[in-house]
């Protein structure tokens, strides 16, 4: 295992989120049933959702897995920033849950962590929530400052509408 850069491992799972980080929590509903909960929980845990909303991906393993790394990348040419972080725990199916939760490496521009989950609500929506603490690590992440959080807001909104064309189209797929 890595050595991740933050200690309050973990707090993404249940809460609460840790306090001196930047916070983000954003729930979007994404279907209804059980059909729907299985392609975005697989779209999920298999990176699809990720690389459909146009991130590159590199990880070892088929779907999330504890102990996992996996490099993500966003960004055109030299303008492409990458990121290492470790898979810390997931949730399969566990009461209505579904996802995992990753938190930064060495070298990776912030410091803390982020977890996707699908929710299977009593009345059988689906829910896909992305919640995050972290705080700067890099200079030039220092330097963007106060542009952060709005851009981790806009990429869990893009995830959000992602996840939610996949339901739809059910896309349950192996890539």
């Amino acid at each position: 295992m890595s050595t991740l850069t933050y200690p309050e491992v973990g707090a993404t799972r249940l809460g609460p989120l840790p306090k001196g980080y930047n916070h983000l929590h954003h729930r979007t509903r994404v279907g209804r049933g059980a059909d729907d909960f299985a392609v975005a929980g697989a779209a999920v845990t298999e990176w699809r959702m990720h690389r459909a909303a146009g991130t590159r991906v590199k990880a070892p393993a088929r779907r999330a897995e504890p102990g996992g790394t996996v490099t993500m990348a966003l960004g055109v040419g030299p303008l492409r920033l990458s990121a290492t972080c470790e898979v810390i725990w997931t949730a399969y199916g566990e009461e209505g849950r579904t996802g995992f939760g990753y938190g930064t490496l060495a070298g990776h521009p912030e410091n803390g962590e982020e977890c996707f989950v699908v929710d299977l609500a009593d009345d059988g929506t689906i829910w896909f929530t992305v919640m995050a603490f972290s705080r700067p690590a890099a200079w030039y992440a220092r330097l963007a400052g106060p542009l952060v959080p709005p851009v981790q807001l806009w990429y869990a909104r893009r995830l959000g509408r992602t996840l939610r064309r996949l339901v739809a189209e059910g896309d349950s797929a192996e890539e």
